[in-house]
């Protein structure tokens, strides 16, 4: 694996070189040891929500998210450089999941207890959307063809139940609720791993389809900006909900929406990729403490300045993204401040943690760190770590 730029790059790229180095060095040495060792659940199987930060795990329920999020990180630790690793990782996320969180009729309960036992028997499509990239990176780690059974069964029950008569899906099955941009948004990201590994034609339609709807519902044309909430039928959910802007999710979508271009060529979606970074950039990013924060209003005004860790690693996928395709300077300063801001989450006093939340001050609060957000570091580092690659062999 190369992980050299040449001295004579640009300031921003040695800095964002220079984070690579660190970034991974900390995730092979750190933290995957320390997931494996403290956030396995050795006992029941699984793996634990959260970790103190003593290293301790919390004995909590455990989301239908959190074992198909933990197969996506450990499936890349082999080719990250912590070899041996990630099948035996997989497949203890794979068991626990499959034995408690599919219901008879393949659908996903929403969480389980410790011990399995069902806490929340409901079905969101948040949570299928999530099981299908279990079942994605879980085929591409054993090539087993009963995934790929349980995810063309799965996608049939959800097109089934689910299905919106005014396109997407809805929320839940047995009960009205406000359509959400998010699940769709891991929908179509869990289609795209499909795609990668299976040629059925029914992944490249139903992506096609997402994107469709990003166009003509999800994006507000006075704003360029994809709201969270919504109807059922795709207006603006009702009061503050449909006001509410989430920056990291701005730049998760044009991660996802590059990706989708890069195998298609559909130029209008390049640019409302970039538009929707530049639209993220400019007001959902606190200028002091240099992180993106939570939520902003539809008309850019801050909603809550306090700023999670994940939405740092989206904005460095998506800067990685649009940098390598435009090789506009922004974007590279885009990538190297996401990847310092990063670092600063990372200063534990266990090695291998992280802080979820930093506050408006600019100082992190105190809590457990969140299983659900090794997924989103381990894809910003692996895209980083990628962009870097082809970057190097690019320019030779």
């Amino acid at each position: 694996m190369e992980r050299g730029v040449v001295s004579a790059e640009p300031a921003p790229l040695r800095l964002l070189d220079a984070s690579r180095a660190r970034l991974l060095r900390w995730l092979v040495e750190d933290a995957y040891p320390l997931w494996w060792s403290r956030g396995a659940d050795r006992e029941n199987g699984g793996f634990h929500e959260r970790l103190e930060q003593n290293g301790q795990p919390c004995n909590e329920p455990r989301r239908a998210r959190l074992h198909p999020r933990q197969m996506f990180a450990f499936s890349l630790a082999d080719d990250l450089g912590h070899d041996g690793i990630t099948e035996p990782a997989v497949a203890h996320a794979l068991e626990f999941f499959l034995r408690h969180h599919v219901r008879a009729d393949r659908l996903i309960r929403t969480c389980v207890a410790p011990d399995g036992h069902c806490v929340d028997d409901a079905v969101l499509l948040y949570d299928q959307a999530f099981a299908l990239l279990g079942y994605a990176t879980a085929y591409d780690v054993f090539n087993d063809a009963s995934l790929r059974q349980r995810a063309h069964a799965l996608l049939a029950s959800v097109q089934s139940r689910l299905a919106n008569p005014a396109g997407g899906f809805v929320e839940a099955p047995d009960r009205p609720r406000t359509a959400t941009s998010n699940s769709h948004m891991h929908l179509f990201e869990a289609v795209l791993a499909w795609q990668g590994v299976d040629h059925d034609v029914c992944w490249r339609r139903l992506a096609a389809s997402i994107v469709d709807l990003t166009f003509t519902k999800l994006i507000d044309p006075a704003s360029s900006q994809i709201r969270e909430f919504y109807t059922d039928d795709w207006h603006p959910a009702p009061g503050e909900a449909g006001l509410i802007v989430e920056p990291g999710h701005q730049f998760e979508w044009a991660w996802l929406l590059l990706r989708w271009y890069s195998s298609t060529g559909e130029a209008r979606v390049a640019k409302l990729a970039l538009t929707l970074i530049d639209e993220a950039e400019s007001h959902g990013v606190d200028p002091a403490r240099d992180v993106a924060v939570n939520s902003i209003w539809l008309d850019g005004k801050v909603r809550d300045g306090q700023a999670r860790l994940w939405p740092q690693t989206e904005r460095l996928k998506a800067g990685c993204a649009a940098w390598e395709w435009t090789r506009a300077p922004r974007y590279l300063d885009i990538a190297q401040r996401s990847a310092a801001a990063i670092e600063q989450y990372l200063r534990t006093g266990t090695a291998g943690l992280w802080r979820d939340q930093m506050s408006e001050r600019g100082d992190f609060i105190e809590e457990p760190a969140p299983a659900s957000s090794f997924y989103h570091l381990v894809a910003a580092i692996a895209e980083l770590n990628a962009t870097l690659n082809r970057v190097v062999i690019a320019s030779r």
